[in-house]
């Protein structure tokens, strides 16, 4: 069939590489130069812990088997099946852990508490303060600003795909997709994923859609001289994945107030070239502020140096970015027929960069491809 891609995102570039490997032709339209939104503005990690039981955590894991065999096609991905510490600095984020760790999914998420003597022998660079941390062996990361890049390198090596940059989708109907160049793409199947951008085109297409935006903050700092050789987060991160009793760790112990005024977590992943990206905070009020904000920083900068024991590198760059999450608690994403053989996808939330290929091989099975 002839396959016309709407978005040239972690989730758009998914769907082509699905569609390509199920044999279809696919054309594949991206409105910038080249993908400029939440897919190369994110941590880069593949998140399986704390996702909750049943459809979100079994697609995480289906992912997170995706990415790896996406990996060996495409060395330059940069995957790495690094695992996660969700480090504890107190004897109630402890507990949380601990109970996390008995969970009947533990197994499968890989779950294991461990005491601060383990933690330092699984991560050295880990030298500060803390009761212990979840490990996680499922989790993983890939690099964010190449990923897709190196993803649409390896199918353009087909004759079956096209890439299409700096094209805007105008009207995207049954049987034909055009772009603002004037030019027609006949199509057998159209997937529309548009990110965060929900005016426009995806306005056109579904008015009402359940779908709100999410804006955060993020910094990465240049080489840190050692190895990080696990993804880490701190105890704040039990807030706000349903995997763990987050009710009970804001009863127990509330949060910092700048942390809970920007809905702050603690993450931090080492790049290849040693520098470390550092968040994050979420926004869920629009409009959106369009400057960065240094407090949420400078509280980020002081826990991710509590845990390293160090101060840690100058900071390269800052940035924020938007994503789009559905409002259904229930859904992993936002998957909409809105015509026949058109489907709109978005709204992964902060699941898109893990959970992407799935969500795509899903897309495949119910459009029948």
């Amino acid at each position: 069939m002839r396959v016309v891609i709407v978005g040239g995102g972690v989730l758009g570039t998914m769907h082509a590489w699905q569609a390509l490997n199920r044999g279809h032709d696919v054309v594949h339209l991206e409105r910038e130069a080249d993908a400029r939104g939440a897919s190369v503005r994110n941590f880069g990690l593949i998140w399986v812990g704390g996702r909750a039981e049943g459809a979100e955590l079994s697609t995480a894991l289906r992912a997170r088997e995706l990415w790896e065999k996406l990996a060996a096609d495409v060395p330059d991905l940069g995957f790495r099946a690094c695992g996660s510490l969700t480090v504890a600095r107190t004897e109630v984020e402890l507990a949380i852990a601990a109970r996390a760790a008995e969970l009947p999914s533990a197994p499968v998420r890989g779950f294991e508490l461990l005491s601060p003597a383990d933690v330092r022998r699984r991560n050295p660079a880990l030298a500060g303060e803390f009761a212990g941390a979840l490990w996680c062996g499922r989790d993983g990361a890939v690099e964010p600003r190449t990923a897709q890049r190196a993803l649409r390198a390896h199918l353009s090596t087909r004759t079956s795909y096209r890439w299409l940059p700096g094209r805007e989708v105008r009207t995207a109907d049954t049987g034909a997709v055009r772009d603002d160049h004037g030019e027609t793409h006949p199509a057998d199947v159209v997937i529309v994923c548009t990110g965060a951008q929900l005016g426009g085109l995806a306005r056109e297409l579904a008015p009402d859609l359940p779908v709100r935006r999410v804006r955060l903050q993020m910094m990465q700092t240049e080489p840190l001289d050692t190895e990080l050789p696990t993804a880490v987060a701190d105890g704040d991160s039990f807030r706000y994945y349903p995997a763990y009793d987050g009710a009970e760790l804001n009863r127990r112990q509330p949060q910092a107030t700048v942390a809970r005024e920007h809905g702050m977590q603690l993450l931090m992943v080492q790049r290849r070239d040693g520098g470390l990206t550092i968040g994050d905070t979420h926004a869920y009020r629009e409009p959106f502020d369009f400057d960065v904000d240094e407090t949420p920083y400078r509280h980020l900068a002081s826990v991710a140096e509590a845990l390293l024991g160090r101060a840690l590198p100058p900071v390269r760059r800052r940035w924020a970015g938007v994503y789009a999450q559905t409002l259904d608690p229930t859904r992993v994403v936002h998957r909409e027929p809105v015509a026949d053989r058109v489907w709109l996808v978005t709204g992964p939330g902060g699941r898109g960069m893990t959970c992407s290929p799935a969500i795509a091989e899903t897309t495949m099975a119910e459009a029948g491809l």
